[in-house]
Formats: structure tokens, sequence, C-alpha cells
């Protein structure tokens, strides 16, 4: 009932999310949008097709611009969509492209807008400045016609194509001659070749076999928007020749005075019918060109496979231990064969002694439910296509909304715990409980977004949007959990299956493979090894614009990392309380915990060998949002292998007869 009520708002968040009109062209974002000629519109179709332009971003730097800031061509920005939560969170920003494009109409070279630099003007210096920064660090465009990603397509060196949903805003010529791969012409050193010039190529599909409710012929539903970006110089801005072959090639050195530069923005439109391939299964040609793609699928089954059968083993020695130990220990009925203990048994009297710093394991607990059941419910909405690429922002709403839902699994489970250990503040309890862990990640990504603010980046979250976070979090989260704290603490406090000593009894000299800290780093090896493969797709859709899907995959390798964390942790408890050593209260949760540190150590080897950032300020962000992510990983992973110990130990105890 408690986790139920804490899902209600979450259900209405997901109702109204349905509710929402189909026109508003991200929401739901599945649903087909037929278009006509001009002189064919009804109320089925429309022959208006609009393109969006979203953020620029790059390899070489974490910060994210919106459109306008590179001056290009603007549209009519007054009539952007709002973004959801997600969106805003993530930095994008979607505006209303300056191209006009109508169904079945091709353009051979439109003008869209001309730009002026002038020597002598500073604010015409400053923009042209920002054009070649955003050049000289290989910014993308991101664009989206019909719900769909505009892609840029390229033959790679084995042969086959690959189509990036971002295409370069222009190029610069290093000194040595390299930095311009796309045509060989582009090759005049320090210099730069703006992209002022793009050919759209419009797929469509147009459903001659198919009832799709329309009466005439020229119809169709968009199936792919490729484009192909040129740098021409135009010679005359009234009459713009686009076949031309020269380049428009602009000195890094600034403008003189009296000097003026003209950029002149032209595209082209063509349509192409292809009836072979389905409105549905559009996104494909995108996800199988995608890097990589082919070489994970046997590395992701290999994985799995190692980690079930080891973890299959370590099952069936624990399994046929214990029985062992349980039966030897439950024969001895003399006090001569009591006096004969060792092992596990020996340390019965103190296996539930309470924790130092039991405040904060509970706390760590709490979030650590709070965590887990918002991936679990994440991933189950993320494999049922809720949460699919066509859905913007949509996993990071989720996410966020159930967090602050769940508020009152956490409460309950930290009070819960906080009772066993014996505490009676339970005011100071479930105020940190509802505090700590939100607050530490609310805390660094505020200060990362005063460094977005500081760069003027579109990744930096507006102020209303941050208070109506805090909305969320103390008008939300911090009630469920009080509500949970309440429910937890009317419990009866968790009946341990022994006694505990008044006395605590001396724990011997310990091995160096029965010592905490070599305990703890092992663990963490065996849960990383089973997740290693999918971070590094992860960590390309982060921060390498690389489009995620394969979320069964990913439920799987949540569900093996689950397995593995809780039957490491357990097995190392194991050998901990045959060595007489019962502190395994925070042990266990560090144990799995530490899987977060090696979850670190990837992200700074993925930070140094596949990304070109140099800048502090991308590094800073970096490091800030992947901190967020190895907290939160943390407090995952130690509350799996925390509860798997939990249950192990009152289980074995349970059946062993203690005088």
């Amino acid at each position: 009932m408690i986790l139920i009520s804490g899902l209600l708002p979450l259900l209405g968040v997901v109702l109204l999310h349905l509710a929402t009109p189909t026109q508003a062209f991200y929401l739901p974002g599945l649903a087909p949008v037929n278009f006509c000629k001009k002189t064919d519109v009804s109320s089925t179709c429309k022959s208006e097709i609009l393109l969006y332009v979203n953020r620029l971003n790059t390899e070489e730097s974490v910060i994210p611009y919106e459109y306008h800031h590179f001056d290009f061509c603007l549209g009519e920005e007054q009539n952007s969509p709002v973004e959801n939560l997600g969106q805003v969170v993530f930095g994008e920003r979607i505006r209303p492209g300056p191209y006009k494009i109508q169904f079945l109409e091709n353009q051979q070279c439109a003008t869209t807008c001309v730009k002026t630099y002038k020597g002598d003007d500073p604010a015409s210096n400053r923009r042209m400045m920002v054009l070649k920064k955003g050049i000289s660090l290989n910014y993308q465009h991101h664009w989206i016609v019909d719900n769909m990603p505009v892609t840029w397509c390229y033959p790679l060196e084995n042969g086959k194509q690959y189509c990036g949903i971002g295409f370069p805003m222009g190029c610069l010529v290093r000194s040595d001659g390299e930095g311009c791969p796309i045509n060989s012409i582009y090759n005049q050193p320090m210099h730069y070749y703006p992209f002022n010039h793009v050919d759209l190529e419009i797929t469509y599909h147009s459903g001659q076999s198919e009832d799709w409710g329309i009466q005439f012929g020229n119809s169709g539903r968009i199936i792919s928007v490729k484009v192909t970006p040129k740098s021409i110089k135009h010679t005359d801005k009234e009459n713009p020749n686009c076949l031309s072959t020269e380049p428009l090639a602009i000195s890094e050195n600034s403008l003189k005075a009296g000097e003026q530069l003209e950029i002149v923005y032209t595209y082209s439109v063509k349509f192409v019918k292809n009836d072979s391939i389905k409105w549905s299964s559009r996104w494909d040609y995108i996800l199988e060109s995608m890097p990589h793609t082919n070489i994970q699928w046997f590395s992701i089954l290999n994985s799995l496979v190692i980690v079930l059968f080891l973890s299959g083993m370590v099952a069936m020695i624990m399994l046929r231990t214990l029985h062992k130990d349980i039966a030897r220990y439950n024969q001895m009925d003399s006090g001569e064969d009591a006096q004969e203990e060792f092992g596990w048994k020996l340390v019965h009297g103190d296996v539930f002694r309470p924790p130092r710093k039991g405040m904060l394991l509970s706390v760590f607990l709490g979030s650590g439910v709070q965590v887990l059941v918002m991936a679990m419910i994440t991933l189950a909405f993320a494999c049922l296509g809720f949460l699919s690429p066509a859905n913007r922002g949509a996993l990071m709403t989720c996410s966020m909304v159930l967090f602050v839902s769940l508020g009152t699994p956490a409460g309950y489970v930290s009070a819960r715990i906080y009772k066993s250990f014996g505490g009676l503040k339970w005011k100071s309890n479930v105020i940190l409980t509802s505090i700590v862990c939100p607050g530490v990640v609310f805390s660094l990504f505020f200060v990362m977004n005063l460094v977005l603010w500081g760069e003027n980046s579109s990744g930096a979250v507006p102020f209303s949007t941050l208070i109506a976070l805090l909305a969320l979090w103390f008008g939300v989260s911090v009630p469920l959990t009080f509500v949970g704290a309440y429910f937890g603490f009317r419990k009866r406090a968790l009946e341990h299956p022994v006694r505990t000593n008044q006395i605590p009894r001396q724990i011997p000299d310990q091995s160096i493979y029965t010592q905490p800290i070599p305990g703890i780093v092992m663990g963490g090896v065996l849960p990383f090894g089973c997740i290693f493969i999918q971070l590094f797709f992860i960590l390309s859709s982060l921060w390498s614009s690389q489009i995620y899907y394969m979320f069964g995959f990913l439920f799987l390798v949540f569900v093996i990392l689950v397995i593995t964390c809780s039957e490491t942790t357990i097995l190392l408890c194991y050998f901990h309380l045959c060595a007489e050593d019962y502190h395994w209260w925070w042990r266990s949760f560090l144990t799995s915990g530490f899987t977060a540190v090696y979850l670190f150590i990837y992200c700074c080897h993925y930070f140094v060998t596949k990304l070109s950032i140099k800048d502090s300020a991308s590094t800073f962000l970096y490091f800030g949002y992947t901190a967020i992510m190895v907290f939160l990983f943390f407090l995952l992973t130690g509350t799996i292998g925390f509860f798997a110990c939990f249950w192990f130990i009152r289980k074995i105890y349970s059946v062993v007869k203690v005088d």
C-alpha cells in the first residue's frame, strides 16, 4: 500500500502525458503524420513540413549552445514548442528553423538569409569570433523533421555507411593540412569553411498499398531526412549558384577596418519516393549504421554467459558448504561439543550488534531503495517502448518523477533499519533521509549549472525550473518520506533470530584475505565485469550524441548486476563470519558499493581515450556529472549487497540451534 501511494503522482503524470494532443510534435512522438501537396490539404493531412533546430554540441566540449548563439539564420522562435522537464535538464532547446518546406515541392537553390560582417564593427567581430570558435571545436547541428533526426550519412573505411544524427557547422583546415576530410577542395591551411548550404533529401512512403483514409494519390509519410552540408562562395547574393564548387574560405585573421564579408545561407530540397520502407521501420537505418553496434551483440551475450556461469558456481558452493555447516552445528548437543564450536556460529551473540554510524547507514539504505526502485520501473517502461528515442526527454522526466514519488519507501526502509539498530532520534533520521542524498545531487547539479550560466550555455537550467525542482523535492518527496517513516517507526522493531551478548567478543587477528579493505576492493570486480560493456554505449549516448535504444539488453544486464552484487557480497560475508569477524553491516554495503569506484575509473578512462576535451570548464562539468552518476550507483549497488547479506545472515542463524 505504501509503495502504491508513492506511485500515485507518477500515474497522474503518465495519464496527463498520454492525454496530450498529438499535434505537439514531440509528444507522444509515435503517431504517424500524413503529408500531401499544398493543393490537397485537408483535415487528414498537411502540406507544410516543419524543420526544427536543436542545440549544438561537440565531443571537444561538454558545453552545448543554442542555435542562435552562432549567428545563424533564425526562424520564428516565438512559436517554439514547450520542452518537457527532461529536455530542459538535458539542455535541449528546440526552435523552429528558418527553412520553408512544402511536401513534394523541390527547391533548387533557395536563400535563407544573408549575414554581413564588417571589420570596423565590434559586435560584428564578436559574432565572427563565436562562429570561428564553433567551427574550430567541431560543433554539430541537430535538426528534427517529423520527430525524426535529420541525419548526415557518409561512407566509412570498411565500405559501410554511417548515418549520424548531427552534422558539423563547418570545418577548419589546420596548419598541417588536416581537419576537413569532407571534401578535398577544402584545403587552405588555417582557413575556416562554414557550411552555408545544405542539400536536404526527404524520403517518403506513399502508402499506395495501404489504407490511410486519404482519397488522393499525392500523399505520404516521411521515413528519412538526410542532409549534405557544403561550403559555397556565392558571388551574387540575389541569384546564388548552389552548383558552384568554389568554397567559402574565411581566414583565421580578423577582418580589417573597412573590410566586409557576406555569408549567404542557402538550401535545396529533394523528395524521393520509397515504398519498400514502412513508416514503422524508419528508425532502423540510423540504429543499424551506428558504430560498434554489431560487435556488442556477441560481447554482451558472452559477458552474460560468463556471469551466469560464475554466479551458478558461487551459489552451488555456498549451498553445499552451508548445508554441511548447519547439519554439523545442529548435531552438537552436549556441552563438550558446544566447546568445540568454530566458524560463523561462534559469533552468533555479536552478529546483530548495531554498527557504528547506524544513522548514516540507514539514510543511505533508504535512498538506495529509492534509486533501486526508480531504476527498475524506468527500465520496465523503457523495455515496453514508452521511453523510445522518439520520445525526447521522456527517460529523464520519468526518472525524476519516479525518484520524487518514491520518497515513501525510502522513509519506510530507513526508519525500519534505524529502529532495528535501537535508534531513538527518529526526527533526525527522517530529516536526513529526505535531505542528505537528494541534497548532494542537487548541490552538485546547482554548482555545475552556475558554470553553464557563466558560459551562456543552453545546458543551463533556467531559474524557474530550479524552483520547480525544489518544489518537487520539498513539496512532494519530503512529505512522502515523512509518511513512509511514520509507518516504519510504528512497526515493531525487527526481531533477530539470536540474542546479542552484552559484552562484545574479541575479533582474532585476520589474514590479509579476510581484512576489510581487500575484501571490499575485490567485491566490486565481478559486478563491474557484467556492466562495463554497456557502460561504453551509455557514455557514448551521453557525451557523443549517440542513440541508446537497447533497453532490453540493459534490463537483462541490470538483473545480472543485482544477482552478482548479491552473491558476491554473501560469499565474502560468509568468509568473514567464518574468520570470526562479525562487523558485516557496513562491509556488506561497501563491498558491492565499491563497484561505483570502478565505474568512476572507467569514466576517467573514457574521458582520456574517447573524448577530446581540453578546456577546464568542460572538464569540471564532465567530472561533476560523473560524480552524480557514481554517487547514485554507489547507493544502488550498496543497497543491493546489504539487503542480500541481511537476508542471508538472518536465514542461516534462524536454522541453527543456539543455547
